[in-house]
């Protein structure tokens, strides 16, 4: 039985890809409490607080000697799997041993420390395809900094841009979410242990040695205090999560809208089998768009998840720190299902100049209005320009007529200046120039992801 799209056999590899899924599988997860549990000892035994050969008994169990469904069933009755999972390994150890085992912890400080070194693998899976998609958009906005299109607001017509022009404004949007990567990495990889209520007493005056010992054998962050109800780094994760989601969305709502057949200014890369429908064989359906899109909305719900626990009360609370164990790898999921797709998208978008160019030329010069008015604005006054381009834009929409030739027909204005006005040049240019300012702005947060991998 599975409980999410993402750990389905039948649509799991559609959302998520395999390698965060395995990131956050059970094995996974239990060897990283393995690994938590090891670095405990290691930090307890340079401090002699627990003997050297505890270390060596712990190192020498391996995830796979542990019964998973059995943990299972056990974890069902003890509410949290790290009882159980405590219990398995100390039957494991040699019986002088296993009184050290877990010595001043708690079972919160196992699940969060496993589930941040998690993390850090699943953060450097998203940096890997995040790097990919900025360069792939660097790339195609470069590439289309001069290509004319129509610009749109409210879904209509409004001024002429350049393809590479909107295709910046994707890379910026993804770019600037991208730049907060280091400080979440610095906040987020934190090390937790702080016993029963956070104070670490059973180890006495050793605690914040253990947890400065503990945290550098995991090479993570040593808090200066439990954060067993202090939930901001988790939250953070999420948020940032949810971010990179939305900008992404941003580029798949564009590109559905630009693919549909009416615009038909782009397409997402063909790859035989993909994006057909079982009813009408036509169909190329934006599918790389939709898993981005169907990111987005469920990622909404997740990151909100992680919201509510930030009122977490008294030192542990009931309820909402369990909920983050649904929320946070599944937001996690769909950041990497999504990213896969938009670095796809950005590598191969199929993009129509043609159609394009025609495009511009559907509205009867309309594209145009903004640009005759500000060339008219000198000679008649602003708002006597603005209000005869109104006009003659109703003119165009009745009677189909080009706004050129309703113009024309009103010989005491500047044609000379009216003509001019119709050439896509200026404003594409202007366009040109926002470009080189965003690729330039994207070129050191695209060399940091590289370097940080």
């Amino acid at each position: 039985m599975t409980f999410s799209a993402l750990d389905s056999a039948l649509t799991g590899e559609l959302f998520a890809t395999a390698a965060m899924c395995a990131v956050f599988s059970d094995a996974s997860r239990l060897a990283a409490m393995l690994r938590v549990e090891a670095a405990l000892v290691a930090a307890q035994a340079r401090l002699g607080l627990v003997p050297d050969a505890l270390g060596t008994a712990v190192e020498a169990v391996r995830p796979e000697q542990l019964d998973l469904d059995a943990l299972g069933s056990a974890t069902a009755l003890a509410g949290v799997p790290a009882i159980p999972f405590v219990k398995a390994v100390q039957a494991r150890l040699p019986a002088g041993l296993e009184p050290d085992f877990h010595k001043g912890a708690t079972s919160q400080d196992i699940l969060d420390t496993a589930l941040v070194l998690q993390m850090r693998e699943a953060l450097a899976l998203v940096e890997n395809d995040l790097a990919a998609t900025l360069r792939g958009l660097a790339r195609l906005a470069e590439e289309h900094r001069a290509t004319p299109c129509v610009g749109r607001t409210y879904g209509q017509h409004a001024a002429p841009i350049s393809f590479g022009y909107r295709v910046a404004v994707w890379l910026t949007g993804l770019a600037e979410t991208a730049a907060e990567l280091p400080r979440l990495r610095e906040r987020a990889l934190t090390a937790q242990l702080g016993g029963p209520v956070g104070t670490l007493a059973g180890l006495g005056l050793q605690g914040p040695a253990v947890l400065a010992a503990f945290a550098a054998e995991l090479d993570l962050a040593a808090p200066p205090i439990a954060w067993h109800a202090s939930r901001g780094r988790m939250t953070a994760t999420a948020l940032w999560l949810a971010q990179i989601t939305g900008a992404l969305a941003k580029i798949a709502t564009d590109v559905a809208v630009l693919a549909s057949t009416e615009v038909g200014e782009v397409a997402e890369p063909h790859v035989p089998g993909r994006g057909g429908s079982s009813a009408m064989p036509h169909k190329r359906n934006p599918v790389s768009s939709t898993v981005i899109l169907a990111a987005h909305a469920a990622a909404k719900g997740h990151a909100m998840t992680m919201l509510d626990a930030l009122a977490a009360p008294l030192e542990r609370p009931a309820g909402p720190w369990h909920a983050e164990w649904h929320a946070l790898p599944t937001l996690f999921g769909l950041a990497s299902g999504a990213l896969r797709e938009a670095r796809a998208l950005a590598e191969g978008l199929v993009v129509d100049e043609a159609r394009m160019a025609g495009n511009i030329e559907t509205t009867g010069g309309l594209l145009f209005a903004d640009a005759v008015a500000a060339r008219l604005a000198p000679t008649l006054g602003r708002e006597a320009a603005h209000r005869l381009l109104e006009d003659a834009a109703d003119e165009v929409r009745r009677t189909g007529r080009p706004l050129r030739a309703i113009l024309r027909e009103q010989p005491a204005l500047p044609q000379d200046a009216i003509d001019a006005a119709f050439d896509p040049a200026p404003a594409v240019d202007a366009a040109a120039r926002w470009v080189h300012l965003a690729l330039a702005a994207a070129a050191p947060i695209i060399d940091q992801l590289d370097r940080s991998r």
